[in-house]
């Protein structure tokens, strides 16, 4: 029992992320969403590294991660084994 629970400490530590990787997993994002929106903010006229380029890099990376998402809802009703499931 003593070894089960240390084992799920052991896991429970070892999914933790420090400061240092989390920010270079952010930093990582960041570079990323420059690659990827940049050139499409300055064909529309913003100043590269500018507050108007960077809120449109942020705009479009938004944008783009709300058109992925999957805005489904699932509804069953009934009892004892038969439900009858619809999806929105």
């Amino acid at each position: 029992m003593r070894a089960l629970a240390v084992s799920i400490l052991m896991l429970f530590v070892a999914g933790c992320v420090t400061q240092a990787q989390r920010a270079a997993q952010v930093q990582r994002e960041v570079e990323e969403m420059i690659g990827v929106y940049g050139p499409g903010c300055e064909k529309l006229g913003f100043k590269t590294d500018s507050d108007q380029w960077r809120d449109c890099v942020l705009r479009l990376a938004t944008k783009d991660k709300l058109e992925r998402r999957d805005f489904t809802t699932t509804n069953c009703v009934g009892s004892r084994g038969f439900f009858h499931c619809s999806t929105f």
